[in-house]
């Protein structure tokens, strides 16, 4: 009888060391991440570390990707991927370009797409160096896109691409609209038709051969002569 009273006590130790070791084998699993994508949590979603936009500043300019398209070729062994990267590159002084790049990798279409739109950088006429001098409007295929110059505190009222070109250009105060087209490329184009037709009063007095206090008012008042000193300077 003392023989067996020890071998049901001993059954009952080893099954419970073998529970207690399957249940924080359970518990390790679930704190260690083990199946899920989430991190510590265990969870299968993804985690937030995805950036929608990507921001450097390399040398006095700043770069701003924009879109990546990925495209895929179906061939003999299997498929081909492909990528399209369009980036914004500015200086946040008045100077601003856009490029795009096709590559078998991604940082290769966006160092293709940076060295495209350095090379096509255009000077945009600011007024006290943070909002445009007058309203405008650009067109490119079916966008279409109002700017318009706002009062200092506005801050930047746009969306999407739009935004990303006003940041790296060096804008302030903005107000936007985009009508049509949602496409990032035909988006882009339209923003950069309206800001190649800004001019300043300076240019404007240059090419009609007046004064600058004669553009901004009549009767050169002082506020208009302050006004035309300032922009003069």
């Amino acid at each position: 009888m003392m023989a067996d009273e020890n071998t049901v006590t001993q059954d009952v130790v080893v099954d419970a060391a073998a529970a207690e070791g399957e249940t924080e084998g359970r518990r390790g699993r679930g704190a260690g991440g083990g199946r899920g994508r989430g991190g510590e949590g265990g969870g299968r979603g993804r985690g937030n570390d995805r950036k929608p936009r990507e921001e450097k500043e390399d040398d006095g300019t700043i770069e701003k990707l924009v879109h990546i398209n990925r495209v895929s070729k179906t061939v003999k062994g299997g498929k081909r991927f492909g990528f399209a990267a369009l980036v914004v590159v500015g200086d946040g002084q008045g100077r601003v370009g856009f490029g795009h790049g096709k590559a078998r990798e991604v940082p290769e279409a966006i160092n293709k797409a940076t060295a495209a739109a350095k090379k096509k950088m255009i000077r945009v006429p600011l007024k006290d160096g943070r909002t445009l001098h007058h309203d405008g409007t650009g067109r490119f295929g079916a966008g279409n896109v109002y700017v318009r110059s706002a009062p200092a505190g506005t801050g930047i009222i746009a969306g999407g691409p739009m935004r990303a070109v006003f940041e790296s250009l060096g804008v302030a105060d903005v107000v936007t609209k985009s009508i049509g087209t949602s496409n990032p490329y035909n988006m882009i184009r339209a923003t950069f038709a309206a800001l190649s037709d800004q001019t300043s009063p300076k240019s404007v007095a240059q090419r009609r051969g007046k004064k600058i206090a004669d553009l901004l008012g009549r009767g050169g008042s002082k506020t208009a002569v302050a006004d035309a000193e300032a922009i003069a300077e």
